[in-house]
């Protein structure tokens, strides 16, 4: 079905980053493996796109907290596709709370998605790469786990996470050929900075020397270029998208 090109998994691919990342690894000549948790119409819309546009992909429904799940369908979709060359961790929640406020729900909620379900699905992908003797592996953090947030403790603690965990990847794998490493994006314009006040966004923009929002495009043009063969000394980095807001 996808005439043997190498298999790029995008997790949370069926909106906003993820959808431009699905649809630039595409036009760069994967065959991409969509993930969606619940809304298979919206998933099937951005496959639709990339194949009018000449791409090839498939859909790839499951939830990334569930680590049974993970397993199953990687697996399955390596069986039916072959084995993944490349995954994009991108799946995540944000769930604002000052800490005082803070609900164990919400903060179990965040950690499983925006940390847990990135080790899963890493994991669940390792063996596979390790045979092939190659791989990338791409987190999508955020700033947020850099520099901190008032409010948004939980999801700083889980995108931190991502970087200390991407950096043991990096070094246990290593020697197999295959990296990984982390971006790091800002304030992106997405459905979610759209629904932000003029105020708001004003606010973000004076912290942010560019002085402008963040495209998808952005995040996914260095997905492009960590998934392909001219990042191939690059591994266990941290690199920002974020027009210098935070150095």
């Amino acid at each position: 079905m996808n005439s043997q090109k190498p298999v790029a998994l995008v997790t949370g691919g069926s909106r906003g980053i993820g959808a431009t990342i699905v649809q630039r690894l595409a036009r760069d000549g994967f065959h991409v493996l969509i993930n969606y948790s619940s809304n298979e119409a919206r998933a099937q819309a951005v496959l639709d796109q990339i194949q009018a546009a000449g791409g090839s992909g498939e859909l790839c429904g499951f939830d990334v907290s569930n680590s049974a799940q993970v397993d199953e369908k990687i697996e399955a979709a390596a069986k039916k596709s072959g084995p993944v060359a490349v995954l994009v961790n991108n799946a995540g929640v944000t769930i604002d709370a000052l800490l005082m406020r803070l609900k164990d729900e919400d903060l179990e909620k965040t950690l499983d998605i925006d940390l847990k379900g990135a080790i899963y699905c890493t994991r669940a992908v390792t063996r596979q790469m390790m045979r092939a003797r190659q791989g990338s592996i791409i987190q999508i953090s955020s700033v947020i786990g850099e520099m901190g947030n008032a409010g948004q403790s939980a999801y700083a603690a889980a995108k931190a996470g991502l970087i200390g965990f991407t950096k043991s990847v990096a070094k246990e794998l290593g020697s197999r050929n295959i990296r990984a490493n982390v971006i790091t994006p800002g304030y992106i314009a997405t459905d979610m900075t759209g629904a932000l006040t003029e105020a708001q966004k004003e606010a973000i923009l004076r912290t942010v020397p560019l002085g402008y929002l963040g495209e998808t495009e952005d995040v996914a043009a260095l997905v492009s270029f960590l998934a392909s063969n001219q990042s191939r000394y690059i591994t266990g980095q941290v690199i920002g998208v974020n027009g210098g807001m935070y150095m």
